[in-house]
């Protein structure tokens, strides 16, 4: 606050000697006029009054607003002084309301509207007047003028200033010059000015705080979002549905759809009416982060509340069931759109159902939706385009790819930065890199303007082939172009620094993340986890597992797996074992490595009855894969004692013989000279085979 305060001094001393001396000098310029013989220039400013007073004699009804002005004189052959001479002259004879019409005549004018003491001679005379509301009016009007040319803060530390004159700013002066400041992007001043109105006594009201919210919601910072919105609500205020949808939809946008849930839920119990587009904007938010059975739930819910889905609502489900990888559901719900008779699919529809045919790789499908939209009368635009050229590229169907690329382009729609994403990225992942870059090359040259997309897949590209150094410039590249990077931007560089044995650089990388506001993913908390289990420092490694939580993170098969591995690696077995069945009771399942790295490491502490029960929770193909790769494991390291032990319990599961895992294990029996083993194993293997050809007889 003492920054503010004297950035405020600052901008005011640099401006006048003082407020004081600005007005006092105004004053005696007007009493001058009494005094001395009329100049010419004050012919004018006479002349200038005479022609407003007669201008708003002309209607006899009481205004309410000043009058609209057409004075017939040429703003130029006023100067400044003049205009605020006249301004405070007819203040003093003729009232508040004539003022103010001069006034917003003259700042209809570049001339004056961007000259401060015309504001500040305007509102100090009507608050001579005891017209405070028309004062903060002109002193609103003052910020917005100068908003427009750069000098924001300046106006607003004048308003300020004025308190000291008489004009105490009250709630919607300062809502308006939070919501001015805010559309500029000046995040920190807003506050520092909803700070000020705490200070001065003004209380902020639900608008006050809607500005906040909305201002953070803009920029994506969700976090801060919802401080603001919290802080909001536990003043009893409740949002309009317009900031509602707002809301609800950088939420979701942001990954944080449970959030969002509870918000939906706990505005409608504060007395919010959700409406038509709430809902849809709520089922949309639950569909992009695959709840789609959460997504159904606020249908139903919706529809008992009287309201009818609409053709959005539809294409939001469809766009989520194609996303699951449902796209035969998604095929009834489109074919109830179509059998409609209110609600047709538009353009967003077909393109939905397209997108989710080529995820499948469907192809000959959603080239036929193609087809079929266009005898409808519909035109696909560039979104539908783009999704079929990416399922070709995704198929390496490159010459189709390219064929809609011309074919969108005779049909009047360019390609965007999109399409070229979309082949690049087919292109890389096949292997024809040098081919990638030379498209984009031509897509620059045509205007095309690389975004953070454009970014990565390059980076992900040069990391695969451990070429960090050339993803680091990209990366820089993208910085000074202006675009920021997102999570995959810094999970990419995370994920190769980790493989590096690189960590400090790829922590440097996460922290930096989290500074800026991007959220990491699973992923991006794996890639660390697994990196600082490789290098052994367990400690890390759990402290970032424990850390996952804070950023909605749950951890998979592959989080545990990395853990349970590095634990191992240091005989922490007890520690292992509880992750284990952790993560089982979770109704997660361990990969095979997981697995055999567990159960193997009791048996070099001849501990085979603690690896017999760690298999005996999984799946029976899961079991079966699992001992058959222990058994081979122990034989490779001649345990055959305990390979044998395995190999009679999966003989209890299956009686057909893994023939790799027999010959392992005979193998290993002949060399380390137990031939009694495969004797007993082979007589057991006889006589199940004799028990089973006789049971199909």
């Amino acid at each position: 606050m003492l920054c503010f305060m004297i950035l405020r001094t600052q901008v005011i001393s640099r401006r006048f000697t003082s407020l004081r001396e600005s007005l006092c000098y105004f004053s005696s310029s007007i009493q001058l006029q009494s005094d001395l013989v009329p100049l010419p220039s004050q012919s004018i400013v006479q002349r200038v009054c005479s022609l407003v007073r007669e201008t708003y004699n002309e209607h006899t009804h009481i205004r309410v607003s000043p009058p609209s002005l057409n004075l017939g004189v040429d703003a130029d052959s006023l100067t400044h002084e003049q205009a605020v001479t006249i301004v405070a002259s007819l203040a003093g004879d003729c009232g508040s309301m004539v003022a103010l019409g001069f006034f917003y005549w003259a700042i209809g004018y570049p001339k004056f509207r961007y000259f401060m003491r015309l504001y500040v001679v305007c509102a100090s005379s009507l608050i001579g007047n005891r017209n405070l509301e028309k004062g903060n009016q002109v002193m609103r009007c003052m910020v917005e003028s100068f908003a427009e040319i750069g000098r924001l803060k300046e106006a607003v530390e004048m308003v300020i200033e004025m308190h000291d004159q008489g004009l105490v700013p009250n709630t919607r002066t300062l809502n308006w010059i939070m919501k001015v400041t805010s559309e500029f992007g000046l995040v920190e001043y807003a506050e520092l000015l909803f700070e000020e109105m705490c200070v001065r006594g003004v209380q902020p009201d639900s608008v006050s705080y809607r500005v906040m919210v909305v201002m953070y919601c803009k920029i994506g910072d969700v976090l801060e979002a919802d401080r603001w919105l919290s802080a909001m609500l536990e003043r009893g205020f409740v949002v309009d549905n317009a900031t509602f949808t707002l809301i609800i939809s950088r939420f979701c946008e942001k990954g944080y759809g449970t959030r969002a849930l509870w918000y939906f839920r706990r505005l409608v119990d504060m007395g919010l009416e959700a409406n038509l587009i709430n809902f849809t904007c709520m089922i949309e938010g639950l569909c992009k982060r695959g709840s789609i059975k959460q997504a159904f739930e606020m249908l139903e819910e919706m529809v008992a509340k009287g309201w009818k889905p609409n053709v959005y609502t539809h294409t939001s489900l469809i766009h989520g069931l194609c996303k699951k990888g449902w796209t035969e559901k998604a095929f009834r719900l489109f074919l109830k759109l179509v059998r409609s008779e209110n609600h047709k699919p538009n353009v967003l529809t077909y393109t939905a159902m397209i997108s989710g045919y080529c995820r499948d790789v469907k192809l000959n499908r959603a080239e036929m939706l193609l087809s079929r939209m266009k005898e409808q009368g519909l035109v696909p635009n560039t979104n539908t385009y783009t999704a079929l050229i990416d399922g070709h590229c995704k198929a390496g169907n490159f010459e189709r790819a390219y064929d809609l690329m011309n074919l969108m382009s005779s049909e009047g729609f360019s390609p965007n930065v999109c399409t070229y994403n979309a082949i690049a990225d087919g292109l890389c992942k096949r292997g024809r890199v040098q081919e990638a870059y030379k498209m984009l090359e031509d897509g620059f040259h045509n205007g095309l303007k690389p975004d953070k997309v454009t970014y990565n897949i390059l980076m992900s590209e040069h990391c695969k082939q451990a070429n960090i150094k050339q993803a680091l410039v990209l990366f820089n590249k993208m910085v000074k172009s202006g675009i920021q990077p997102d999570i995959h931007s810094y999970t990419t560089l995370i994920a190769v620094f980790c493989r590096e044995n690189r960590m400090k650089e790829s922590e440097t990388c996460f922290e930096e993340a989290v500074r800026i506001g991007v959220i990491p993913t699973n992923k991006t908390y794996t890639s660390m986890i697994c990196g600082y289990c490789r290098e052994g420092n367990l400690t890390l490694a759990m402290k970032f597992f424990r850390r996952m939580s804070d950023h909605g993170c749950v951890p998979d098969s592959i989080t545990y797996g990395a853990i349970i591995s590095g634990l191992c690696k240091q005989s922490k077995l007890d520690e292992a074992r509880g992750l284990y069945d952790s993560m089982i009771e979770k109704g997660l399942t361990p990969c095979e490595v997981t697995r055999v790295t567990l159960a193997y490491e009791y048996c070099k502490e001849d501990d085979c009855l603690s690896a017999m029960v760690i298999l005996e929770r999984l799946e029976k193909k899961h079991w079966i894969r699992t001992a058959n790769t222990l058994v081979r494991k122990l034989c490779c390291e001649k345990k055959v004692g305990m390979a044998a032990l395995f190999f009679n319990k999966l003989l209890d599961m299956d009686v057909h013989v893994n023939r790799v895992s027999l010959a392992a294990f005979m193998t290993a029996c002949y060399e380390s000279n137990n031939y009694a083993l495969v004797s007993d194993l082979s007589a057991r293997i006889h006589k199940e085979n004799r028990l089973e050809i006789k049971a199909t007889k």
